[in-house]
């Protein structure tokens, strides 16, 4: 055989190699994931750390367990100032964070890489510009996620997603809200939208952002947790955990605001479906 023959096999091996890769390994590496069995125990753990699983019809129970298998597979969990990460852990954030992409694609997850965990609120010193003065500001953190791929997350806070169900508060679904946000690029408070949708939401969300900036200025009861006036990314991420954490009280007060999160997370957290037209 000669060179040149030799040469042009080779070549067409690698170019196939390099499009399996490029475009059929992931799919190809999931599918292998799913066809391992998903372990009671870790069922069990899911039942009694989230909540809103053990609520779920059975068909979308399996689809949570499916998404889980995929995101401890792929993400690296590491423990920090001496937490350790174990299944228990692993499963209460990786339940909590799928259900955000149970009517959705799950590869909307796929830029994140790392889930630092630590055991409780955790001290950061950030850099603040007033003018030409820069100074070191010291915050108290429960959570932060971040447009490298990696969340961070304070366990204490984390528990209180099972301990306390019916809380607004849920740190795990709110720093993977920003992560959704994050897809376009920016923090915004407005996920990657197309045509009429987005036109909705811009128009929907800018009213139910300034009605609530309008009633705290005003000294009024706040129909949402008053950080989520901070910014609209803040907006949009305390309001995914109350569509998720409290979804009736929601509807009771925004109910377009409702309907706008069912049609972005294709899922309606009143009666458990999910839109499996536009499901991905």
């Amino acid at each position: 055989m000669s060179p040149g023959v030799i040469f042009a096999i080779v070549s067409v091996i690698a170019i196939a190699l390099a499009v399996f890769l490029l475009f059929f390994y992931r799919d190809w590496r999931r599918s292998r994931e799913l066809d391992r069995p998903f372990p009671d125990s870790w069922r069990e753990t899911l039942h009694n750390r989230v909540p809103l699983y053990r609520r779920l019809p059975a068909a979308l129970r399996k689809e949570l367990e499916q998404r889980v298998q995929l995101f401890l597979a792929e993400k690296e969990f590491y423990g920090c100032d001496g937490f350790v990460v174990d299944d228990r852990v692993r499963l209460t954030i990786a339940g909590h964070a799928c259900l955000l992409v149970l009517g959705r694609s799950y590869s909307d997850y796929d830029e994140i890489r790392s889930i630092l965990v630590y055991p409780g609120a955790y001290h950061v010193i950030e850099p603040q510009q007033h003018g030409m003065v820069v100074d070191m500001s010291h915050q108290v953190r429960a959570g932060e996620a971040s447009t490298l791929g990696r969340v961070v997350l304070s366990w204490e806070d984390c528990e209180q997603s099972w301990l306390d169900p019916d809380s607004p508060h849920n740190v795990v679904l709110h720093e993977f809200a920003h992560q959704l946000d994050y897809l376009d690029g920016s923090a915004d408070g407005a996920p990657p939208l197309s045509g009429s949708q987005a036109s909705h939401w811009q128009e929907t969300m800018s009213r139910a952002y300034e009605q609530l900036r309008h009633s705290l200025s005003h000294h009024r009861d706040s129909w949402l947790d008053p950080y989520g006036a901070t910014e609209p990314a803040e907006f949009f991420a305390v309001l995914t955990e109350t569509f998720y954490q409290q979804p009736r009280h929601l509807h009771e007060q925004q109910p377009e605001v409702f309907e706008v999160l069912c049609g972005y997370y294709r899922f309606n957290p009143l009666d458990f479906t999910v839109d499996s037209r536009t499901r991905q």
